[in-house]
């Protein structure tokens, strides 16, 4: 049990100080794991960007979804869940996150890009990964762009989407770390003392001060 995103952050980068010093990227997917990968970032000494994807939400239910897309293009449906959404609702949907993730690329990350990850190391960090298909969208375009290895890290998950995301034989990303993984898991924030949505506000307050702590480095 986490108190909060601070702490399963902190808690997090202690399991991954092997990578501390190594000139690794950490990218934290927006909003929930922006706290998470500040403080991953920071305990490593490593660089820290925002990449951003986003859920394609039914549109009558849009706590659940079917798939996901990456800011790249990245696209990734998930057949059984999308069985019943039509071709044209599919497209509706993903030019409605396109759209969003252009919000969020000009709001939360100041209309930067992302920075150079050729032949690097990157380190996805999200709150918690639940269907795990923004997470495979973001893998994805972290390949597009060249990173030599992909490590996906989250505070929880559950064990066959663990297993999707980092087994040995067809997963997706290079390494997986999970702190924790609940026999019985039903969301993310059932591991969380504190669980709210995260505002805007608070994602650019963190890279604001992320900015202040690092102006003037090249």
């Amino acid at each position: 049990m986490f108190k909060d995103r601070r702490d399963a952050g902190r808690k997090l980068a202690r399991e991954l100080e092997a990578y501390e010093d190594q000139d690794v990227v950490v990218l934290a997917i927006p909003r929930g794991g922006v706290e998470v990968g500040y403080q991953v970032a920071k305990y490593l000494d490593a660089d820290l960007s925002l990449l951003i994807a986003r859920k394609l939400p039914y549109p009558d239910q849009p706590e659940a979804g079917f798939g996901a897309v990456a800011e790249d293009g990245s696209t990734v449906i998930l057949r059984d869940a999308a069985r019943w959404v039509s071709d044209e609702t599919i497209e509706t949907v993903v030019e409605e996150q396109r759209q969003e993730i252009e919000r969020r690329v000009a709001v939360l990350r100041q209309g930067e890009s992302l920075p150079d990850l050729e032949d690097r190391t990157v380190i996805l960090v999200d709150d918690g990964i639940a269907m795990g298909s923004t997470m495979r969208a973001a893998i994805e375009c972290c390949r597009h762009y060249g990173a030599r290895k992909v490590v996906v890290a989250v505070p929880v998950a559950g064990r066959e989407v663990t297993e999707k995301i980092g087994g040995e034989r067809d997963g997706l990303a290079d390494e997986v770390v999970v702190l924790e993984q609940p026999r019985f898991f039903r969301a993310v924030a059932q591991v969380y003392e504190r669980w709210y949505d995260v505002p805007d506000s608070e994602v650019t307050a963190i890279m604001e001060r992320w900015r202040g702590e690092h102006e003037g480095e090249e």
